[in-house]
């Protein structure tokens, strides 16, 4: 599994030919635990970094809260980054994170302090409706669990939704990223789907195909390397202000 020579990185795993643990039955205890390694994970290796620079477009006189949707929330971790990095520079935000998955509500709400008053919904974000529009979708390590059409069908769905901008922050396929995964001693769900993430990762091309797929001009978004293991994709529509 950890031997680099043994796998051929250079073409994206679909999903379904190889699977990760955490998507598939697990306990609320073993999944719980999983998401505590996770963000472990994503503060030794700076995840919250790339998605916390793009955010710092955000306008910090606004009267009306920006409405920020996570998509593939997870544990919550980054919308509680989010909560506090609003809070320190007087950005007015109302945050809700959605996951397919019942036990990340849970996990989230156990994590979560009330007073930062984030919303959490078990569901499919592109059918969940709400009457007030999202300003802001973000996303993290959520991509590389879906198949290519599906991604697709994301992306179209961030157009349509997102109405100031959206952005996806996930892992770049690469051999230094995937060899050095497997040497820290994770849970051990995340030390078997850690190296399978980075098999269904992406690279430039990737998202390239995939933006032309959607529609979308690659002229209209940010494609950005992100030092260790991250390629990030993200979009402003128009001003935030």
């Amino acid at each position: 599994m950890w031997r680099s020579a043994d796998v051929d990185l250079s073409q994206r795993v679909p999903p379904h030919e190889l699977p990760e643990w955490m998507d598939g039955e697990c306990s609320y205890e073993e999944f719980r635990d999983c998401l505590r390694s996770l963000r472990r994970v994503n503060r030794w290796f700076l995840g919250y970094r790339p998605t916390m620079a793009w955010l710092k477009h955000l306008p910090r006189n606004r009267q009306e809260p920006i409405r920020i949707l996570d998509v593939g929330s997870g544990g919550g971790d980054l919308l509680r980054e989010i909560a506090r990095w609003s809070k320190r520079r007087g950005v007015a935000v109302e945050l809700t994170g959605i996951d397919l998955n019942p036990h990340c509500a849970r996990a989230a709400m156990e994590s979560t302090p009330d007073e930062l008053h984030i919303s959490w919904v078990t569901g499919d974000a592109m059918e969940y409706r709400r009457l007030q529009r999202i300003d802001i979708v973000v996303s993290s390590l959520t991509a590389h669990h879906l198949e290519d059409a599906e991604i697709v069908r994301l992306l179209r769905w961030l157009e349509e939704t997102a109405q100031l901008g959206w952005f996806i922050n996930d892992l770049e396929r690469g051999e230094w990223s995937y060899r050095l995964f497997g040497l820290l001693p994770w849970h051990s769900m995340v030390r078997h789907d850690g190296p399978v993430s980075f098999r269904r990762a992406f690279r430039t091309e990737d998202w390239q195909n995939l933006l032309s797929a959607a529609g979308i001009p690659e002229s209209v978004v940010t494609l950005e390397r992100w030092r260790p293991g991250r390629l990030c994709v993200g979009r402003w529509k128009r001003s935030a202000s």
